[in-house]
């Protein structure tokens, strides 16, 4: 079921536990979206920087100065969360046009908070990956060029 996070608090996930749970596809995604990081923002994040939660269980942090974004892992899917503070809403309502109708949607519905406007989506296709990355440029100007 959707919504079930990783709550065994006792032992970090490793690459098997998050892809039983995530599902093979969720772990596609999960691949590419390190990638991307990776390849356009290297040694900035460190490595391995997971939180966990009693109550939310697990998540994958990127994170330096300020927060970068959350790989959430629940049962059979993946979540990003993308936190924009004001500066960074500009840049994205600029681009909005751009990206798909339902991450347009999400955008629009997201909570905005005095700290920040909080965007969580479920990374499952290509389309909203491309919408990801180039959310996530928004956030972070890449140290190299894309791929």
């Amino acid at each position: 079921m959707p919504g079930e996070r990783m709550l065994d608090g006792s032992k970090k996930p490793d690459t098997k536990a998050i892809t039983q749970h995530i599902s093979v596809n969720g772990f596609k995604y999960w691949q590419k979206i390190t990638r991307f990081i990776e390849d356009n923002y290297p040694d900035v994040f460190p490595k391995d920087d997971w939180l966990f939660s009693r109550n939310l269980g697990w998540s994958l942090r990127f994170k330096k100065s300020r927060s970068f974004c959350t790989l959430i892992p629940e049962k059979n899917r993946l979540l990003i969360l993308i936190v924009f503070g004001a500066k960074e809403r500009e840049e994205t309502e600029k681009i909005l046009h751009e990206l798909s109708p339902d991450i347009r949607k999400k955008y629009e519905e997201a909570a905005t908070y005095h700290y920040g406007k909080w965007l969580l989506i479920n990374l499952d296709n290509d389309k909203i990956l491309d919408d990801v990355e180039k959310l996530l440029i928004i956030k972070r100007k890449p140290k190299r060029k894309n791929k």
